[in-house]
């Protein structure tokens, strides 16, 4: 029998995909299995690749259980082949919606009237550069009074993409014509008196998984260099409806991981030498440096979290079913959020305000409102700690620890009583095989047809290996995992019934895994700087659709600090 390794590549690739998807080790292409494929005869189900099988899942079967199981396992090949004979694109989900609330649990359904902050701006710098770090509320209040025109701010962002983008690498596409073409229109809305809102005329970026129409949506990887989605996703749509100028579309690590994509690694613009983390890398590393008035991110897994920690911005990761999905890329259905990345908290809530609610067209978002009170007295809520997040002490983290500490003695100064709680004791960790099962069925054709060797990265830890190997995580597994993630939403809902928002170290024990998987919101703000100069973070984590009172909190926190006012000195 000829060696597998000297058969052709593609066809070595089929052999596997068609072992991996009845959950098989590829431990068993050597020999007479191999004969199977370079004779082309239809592949059949032995009682010897049973065996094989059977440690994959951690189960042991008699020679008699097995010869009955033969003709079924033979007769599922022939459906899998039909299965994989439609044409399932990545915008297609599953007919089964993810919902986070646990039965029995009550929520608050009562519209309010938002109230913003005031803002005064008493001077317009000479020089339009300098309000390029500014947070939306100050941008919003001079393009509202026709002090500065949304052309002049588009014009200045577009030139700051151009000097400081390629250094950054931050940026995929500029969206010019469609940018100052949306300005001329909002500065001709304002100037009639139709004024649509805090968004109106203010530069924004797209993390480039989000459709826009007649634009390239690359998702960061070279499989999907020049594809150009119809239509345009939701976010997208509704943030043209605000008046918001699109003016670039920006960086992911490939398929949503990372700072990699297929033109470089997305820089922190502190520190050039280290990548902005990711998945958001090109929306945080841009705001951060002042490229865009505002941007939008997505997590699965602290694709927010992270990159806004690396590159010291403010991002809100909203409750799951808040914000609909349609028109961007899917990789994780019960998992995926959309939401702002910004460089304050309340610029936070005008833009969630501006993209959430039901469209009709992704099914798992909820019509729950979103109640935003600047003013909301954050006294009379009730506020914990993850008490021994805080506690940990490693040698590597006493930087942290040092500031994580000092976000909690800032609380107490604002006259907060801190409850202490812990998070549930539940295996977390194995549950992220439902990313992981999710993300390689999202993906499978990509797999299947050999094109993820066309990603940049190809390591241990990158996708393309990653959706290889979920290829043997068992159906069954995958339920279990998400059988175990109802008691982690039952134990979390016991856990918030005690306190509406508690602080934790952005990266603290299991809570970013925990909070992704039960879909709570999180906001993450900077709480200082590292002895190199780089921005630390600390995560606001509140209930289901309690994004009003979470944002309420951290921004009590931001506006006793001002780690968020301070920028980094980029590089030309």
């Amino acid at each position: 029998m000829p060696d597998h390794a000297r058969v052709p590549e593609l066809s070595r690739r089929r052999f596997l995909a068609y072992f991996s998807s009845i959950g098989l080790s590829s431990t068993l292409l050597p020999g007479a299995l191999w004969a199977l494929v370079q004779d082309e005869e239809e592949p059949k189900i032995t009682k010897d690749m049973l065996v094989d099988a059977e440690a994959v899942a951690g189960l042991e079967f008699t020679d008699e259980e097995r010869e009955l199981m033969l003709d079924g396992l033979n007769r599922r090949l022939r459906a899998y082949e039909a299965l994989r004979s439609l044409e399932l694109p990545n915008s297609v989900p599953p007919a089964l919606y993810f919902d986070p609330v646990p039965p029995g649990h009550y929520v608050d359904r009562e519209r309010r009237a938002s109230r913003r902050s005031e803002v005064r701006i008493d001077r317009v710098p000479s020089d339009l550069e300098e309000v390029a770090f500014w947070p939306v509320t100050r941008l919003a209040e001079l393009v509202e009074t026709r002090r500065v025109s949304s052309v002049q701010l588009t014009m200045m962002y577009l030139e700051r993409l151009k000097k400081y983008g390629p250094k950054l690498e931050c940026v995929v596409t500029l969206t010019e014509e469609l940018a100052l073409e949306q300005a001329r229109r909002a500065d001709d809305e304002i100037a009639c008196g139709n004024y649509r809102g805090p968004l109106h005329g203010i530069p924004w970026g797209a993390k480039d998984l989000l459709a826009v129409r007649n634009h390239k949506t690359t998702w960061g990887a070279m499989p999907y260099r020049d594809q150009v989605i119809e239509g345009e996703g939701t976010v997208v749509r509704r943030l043209e409806e605000a008046g918001a100028v699109l003016v670039a579309k920006l960086t992911l690590g490939a398929l949503a991981m990372g700072d990699v994509w297929y033109g470089g690694k997305t820089r922190n613009p502190w520190d050039y030498e280290e990548g902005s983390s990711g998945s958001s890398a090109g929306s945080a590393a841009a705001t951060a440096a002042g490229l865009v008035g505002f941007a939008i991110g997505t997590e699965t897994l602290g694709s927010i979290v992270s990159p806004c920690t690396r590159c010291g911005t403010t991002g809100l990761r909203p409750t799951f079913g808040r914000v609909s999905r349609h028109g961007a890329m899917a990789l994780s259905w019960s998992m995926d959020k959309i939401g702002p990345i910004c460089r304050s908290v309340e610029d936070c809530a005008l833009v969630f305000e501006a993209i959430y609610g039901p469209d009709g067209l992704d099914l798992s978002v909820v019509d729950v409102p979103f109640n935003w009170d600047a003013e909301l007295d954050v006294g009379s809520l009730r506020i914990g700690y993850v008490k021994s997040a805080f506690e940990r002490e490693r040698e590597r983290q006493q930087e942290w620890k040092a500031l994580d500490e000092a976000t909690l003695e800032v609380l107490g100064s604002l006259g907060l009583d801190l409850v202490p709680i812990e998070l549930p004791d539940l295996p977390v960790g194995a549950m992220r095989i439902i990313l992981s099962a999710e993300a390689a069925a999202a993906f499978d054709e990509l797999t299947r047809s050999g094109r993820d060797d066309l990603m940049k990265r190809q390591d241990r830890d990158a996708w393309p290996n990653s959706f290889r190997q979920s290829r043997m995580i068992p159906a069954v597994e995958y339920i279990q995992a998400n059988r175990a993630r109802t008691l982690a939403l039952e134990a979390m809902a016991e856990l918030m019934s005690q306190v509406d928002v508690y602080v934790v170290p952005s990266f603290g024990g299991s809570n970013l895994t925990l909070t992704n998987l039960t879909g709570h919101p999180c906001v993450v703000l900077p709480n200082g700087f590292r002895e190199d100069g780089t921005p630390t973070s600390i995560s606001f984590i509140g209930k289901l659709y309690g994004e009003g009172e979470t944002l309420s909190v951290a921004r009590a926190y931001q506006e006793a600090t001002d780690f968020h006012l301070r920028h980094p000195a980029l590089q030309t």
